[in-house]
């Protein structure tokens, strides 16, 4: 049961996460999977299969966009992601609300009852 849950908490997060990660520079898919894991501590696991549709959404709504890096050596093309300016707003305005959020949910786990 705690899996469902943990599933369905983390679902709602991802879109910011992935704008927030994108805010450091342009980005390629595997190496959003690979800060997702280790900035969370493991706490998420992407597959390409969850990310590429985040990203895709991402584009449609104007709040990335995509460039093909070009081939040079050995090196495959890749295609890089970076946030708009309509995604940085976004994420800031989706910042102060899970940042309310997540202060009313710690005031109620937190809260003592009289025993």
């Amino acid at each position: 049961m705690n899996d469902k849950y943990e599933k369905q908490m983390k679902k709602g997060l991802l879109e910011m996460l992935v704008l927030k990660l994108l805010c450091d520079g342009p980005k390629y898919g595997y190496q959003i999977i690979q800060e997702m894991k280790e900035k969370s501590e493991d706490t998420f696991l992407l597959k390409d299969g969850t990310l590429y549709p985040i990203l895709y959404r991402l584009e449609d709504d104007g709040l990335a966009v995509s460039e093909w890096s070009e081939a040079e050596g050995r090196q495959v093309s890749r295609k890089y992601y970076k946030i708009t300016h309509q995604g940085q707003l976004a994420l800031d305005e989706t910042e102060a609300v899970w940042r309310r959020i997540s202060r009313g949910v710690s005031r109620i786990l937190e809260d003592t009852y009289p025993q």
